[in-house]
């Protein structure tokens, strides 16, 4: 849901909370937002409200929503840390958050682990049922474990563009039993058959925070000539499937060792991709599919050693 946060264009409500329930009855029924995705929370309150409106109150049995807290570093107290998920959990109309991703910009302030106490503390109390991480590398999720505090999930960038989380975190999350939510899977859209054999685009024509965000990660990765490799043997991999470009993309993601699940972006009541995307199910790749992503992923620069590891793009 960060499309509706304002930097993907105008969502209209009237449109978009309608439109949930054509994701729902399709079988998505997890949401992953913030607190600070603009009026994220508030929707996903509003969609509730009318779930049980028309469908009664068993309905709500069949959707979760994830949230995260995006506090600004500085000192920890309960109170804060009470204050923000009540305002969260007034925003979605929930008594408990399914799923709460912590983030925190700063690890020079160490005040992230009193948060973290903190909201285990609230976890206990049931206002939280999981409590997750979002963006922490490999490096600070080990503290984090060593100081006591159960995480379930960690939420990164991972696509085939971007592939830091298979270096480090991955197998780390396996050995502790925490799973990956790997967001940017396509890269803001410039993973799929739309951007095979076009010109690399201009800042004007990138004219959303994540198809800014993600080309200047192609950028880094390599450069538009390689991309167009890559979408190229997608490509072939996608039509021997009957699937497309994007399938393809996200598959590659899925079937990873300690991915949960792949986060894709909807443009709620503008666009809908619900068919396309449940075709993401009905295929696996072979050892071959990836001898053949692999020979053009191993022409691409380290971007491990270029950004750091998982999250640290948002700490340099």
């Amino acid at each position: 849901m960060w499309q509706v946060s304002g930097s993907h264009g105008s969502i209209a409500p009237q449109k978009a909370i309608p439109s949930m329930f054509s994701y729902l009855d399709a079988g998505f029924t997890t949401w992953d937002l913030a607190d600070h995705y603009g009026p994220a929370e508030d929707f996903i309150g509003e969609f509730r409200r009318q779930l049980v409106a028309q469908r009664g109150i068993d309905a709500l049995n069949n959707l979760q929503a994830f949230t995260k807290w995006v506090p600004r570093p500085g000192k920890m107290t309960k109170e804060i840390v009470a204050k923000n998920i009540a305002i969260s959990l007034r925003r979605m109309d929930v008594d408990s958050l399914d799923l709460l991703q912590f983030h925190w910009w700063d690890y020079r302030d160490k005040n992230y682990l009193d948060a973290l106490y903190f909201l285990g503390e609230l976890q206990q109390e049931g206002k939280i049922k999981h409590l997750a991480l979002t963006n922490f590398d490999t490096e600070h999720l080990k503290i984090i474990l060593s100081a006591g505090i159960k995480i379930v999930s960690n939420q990164v960038q991972f696509s085939l563009i971007d592939r830091r989380p298979l270096v480090k975190m991955a197998q780390f999350c396996q050995e502790h039993n925490i799973y990956l939510l790997a967001y940017g899977t396509l890269a803001g859209g410039l993973l799929g058959a739309k951007y095979l054999g076009h010109p690399e685009p201009n800042a004007m024509s990138l004219n959303t925070a994540s198809l800014r965000k993600y080309k200047n990660m192609i950028d880094a990765w390599g450069n538009w000539q390689l991309f167009q490799e890559l979408l190229t043997v997608l490509k072939a991999i996608a039509d021997s499937y009957h699937v497309t470009i994007s399938n393809v993309a996200v598959r590659y993601v899925l079937e990873q060792k300690a991915v949960a699940g792949a986060i894709i972006g909807v443009r709620l009541g503008v666009a809908e991709h619900i068919a396309e995307n449940a075709r993401i199910f009905d295929f696996q790749l072979s050892p071959q599919d990836y001898q053949k992503i692999d020979h053009v992923l191993e022409k691409s620069r380290d971007l491990l050693q270029l950004i750091g590891d998982c999250g640290d793009e948002y700490r340099r």
